[in-house]
């Protein structure tokens, strides 16, 4: 199965209240998704409190840039209402030893590796994953085996 996968960052945390109507939203846009008019396989959740992903099979046809545009509206509008950003490509998410999860922006992080508080082995979300197949074996890795290791 080809399976397309869409991962949107929070920069915070959201309340079990406010996720409960983000997962309404999300439910209720994947019921709906459509590509030129086909229905889409699709699926779309929120983890660890602050990501939301959306996920496609693609494996009888692709997902239209209409229908993209469509997801990243729906993010938009998620993102205004709980005021929260899901665009910031240059805040990253990290996962620390407590399994807490916490956001650093690049500066910080460069400054946070350079003092030695982050290292190779600290975990990392990788936001860009584009399969479910690289969503699920390298969404959390070490920093080693990241892109993000180049901005220290």
């Amino acid at each position: 199965m080809a399976s397309k996968v869409w991962v949107y960052q929070g920069d915070r945390e959201f309340s079990y209240e406010e996720m409960e109507d983000i997962r309404e939203s999300m439910y209720n846009f994947v019921e709906s998704w459509e590509s030129h008019g086909i229905p889409i396989q699709g699926y779309g959740n929120i983890f660890h409190r602050r990501f939301l992903v959306f996920v496609a099979d693609e494996t009888g046809h692709g997902v239209s840039g209409c229908s993209t545009d469509k997801s990243v509206h729906l993010v938009k509008e998620i993102g205004e209402r709980f005021k929260a950003d899901f665009f910031n490509r240059w805040m990253f998410a990290f996962m620390d030893e407590n399994e807490e999860i916490f956001t650093l922006t690049k500066d910080e992080f460069s400054k946070k590796y350079a003092e030695g508080e982050l290292d190779g082995n600290s975990l990392i979300f990788d936001p860009l994953v584009k399969t479910k197949e690289e969503f699920l074996r390298r969404w959390i890795i070490p920093i080693n085996e990241s892109w993000h290791k180049q901005m220290v």
